[in-house]
C-alpha cells in the first residue's frame, strides 16, 4: 500500500451540482462521475459503463436500493453503489470509487 500523499483535483463548486445529480469530470485523463446526494453527501466513480464502453453514469438516475446509496446506468440499468463502485446486479461490472472533498466550496477528486 502506499503512503504518497493523495492527488487532489478540483472539479467544479458545490454548487454547480444540484442535489441528486451528477456532473462529469476528467481527472487525469480519466472520466469520474461526481454525484450529490441530498444537501452534503458527495460521492465518486468511474463514469464509464463497463457493460457499453459509455462515459454515461453521471447522467443516471440517484437513489437508494436497500441500504446503498446508487446510480442507476441510463443504458442497460444495472446499479453502481456510490460508496464502493461495486455493480449490484452483476459484480464483474464494477467500477472504481474516488475519495471526494469539499474544500472552500470547491469539489476535489483524488483517484482511488
Amino acid at each position: 500500500m502506499s503512503n504518497a500523499p493523495l492527488a487532489w483535483t478540483t472539479v467544479c463548486t458545490v454548487d454547480e451540482i444540484l442535489p441528486n445529480t451528477g456532473v462529469c469530470a476528467l481527472v487525469e485523463d480519466r472520466h469520474v462521475a461526481v454525484f450529490r446526494v441530498g444537501d452534503a453527501g458527495f460521492y465518486a466513480i468511474d463514469n464509464v459503463d463497463p457493460k457499453s464502453g459509455a462515459s454515461v453514469l453521471s447522467r443516471g438516475l440517484v437513489g437508494n436500493l436497500g441500504e446503498h446509496i446508487v446510480v442507476a446506468s441510463p443504458l442497460y440499468k444495472n446499479h453502481f453503489d456510490l460508496a464502493t463502485g461495486a455493480c449490484l446486479e452483476a459484480p464483474e461490472h464494477s467500477v472504481r470509487a474516488h475519495a471526494v472533498s469539499i474544500e472552500d466550496g470547491r469539489v476535489r477528486v483524488a483517484l482511488g
